[in-house]
């Protein structure tokens, strides 16, 4: 069975394809970030139960207050894990990584906060009954393998590890905060730019700067030279500050 892919335009006039992440993948990363989320509360609550109480028990007459300060930061850890975590590292987690998969929007950018947030909402209908029975279901069953969660924030899941044509070079980079359309468009152009004339480059290079770098203004891409695109570009690249 072939993997289902979905093509998105990018402002080099090349489609880039964007290869779906399908159930056995999908499940292997849950599983994976199960199995973190649970050592870290675990962790959290031996330690935290050790450090309070000297021991594994609670007394009788310890009160509440050291009770929730070993409770509450376990609990958040277990259940708040996929948020948080998918906002920091920009639609991944532990688990993803390991399984090569992150989430994408459908143009194959980075998902804002708000989308990731309400995929994670999801999570509750998705997990219905039990053992995610519905988000496992609507996985198998639809064209790109999205469960609720995804129909309603409009993400993707899709391969990114080093066996995907498409995204193989940015996979490499592990310090690449990009989203992988955007990655392999940086790329792409840094291939072609010995080809390309002043001004086709100058211009390519600025538009694709001003999408994917929300920091970077017209004004202070105008005042940037060929040499000076070209440095940006590559340390968008390699994750760096520009």
């Amino acid at each position: 069975m072939s993997t289902p892919q979905v093509a998105v335009p990018s402002v080099t006039g090349v489609d880039v394809t964007l290869h779906i992440a399908g159930p056995g993948r999908r499940s292997f990363a849950f599983v994976a970030d199960w199995h973190i989320r649970l050592l870290l509360a675990l962790t959290w609550f031996v330690l935290g139960t050790l450090a309070m109480f000297g021991s594994l028990t609670f007394g009788a007459g310890d009160g509440t207050g050291p009770f929730w300060i070993v409770w509450l930061p376990a609990v958040v850890i277990y259940f708040l894990y996929h948020p948080i975590l998918e906002v920091a590292m920009h639609g991944r987690t532990p688990g993803k990584r390991i399984a090569g998969v992150r989430i994408v929007t459908r143009t194959g950018d980075i998902p804002g906060v708000g989308a990731l947030l309400l995929r994670n909402v999801f999570r509750l209908i998705d997990s219905m009954p039990f053992a995610y029975l519905v988000g496992l279901a609507t996985v198998m069953f639809t064209d790109q393998h999205v469960r609720i969660g995804d129909l309603a924030a409009g993400t993707l899941l899709i391969i990114d590890d080093a066996d995907a044509d498409a995204f193989s070079r940015w996979s490499t980079n592990s310090a690449s905060t990009l989203a992988p359309q955007a990655a392999d468009l940086v790329h792409e152009l840094l291939d072609r730019w010995p080809t390309l004339n002043d001004d086709s480059r100058a211009r390519i290079a600025r538009t694709l700067i001003a999408r994917i770098d929300p920091g970077a203004s017209v004004a202070e891409l105008e005042a940037l030279d060929g040499v000076a695109l070209e440095a940006r570009l590559r340390a968008l690249q390699a994750g760096r500050a520009a």
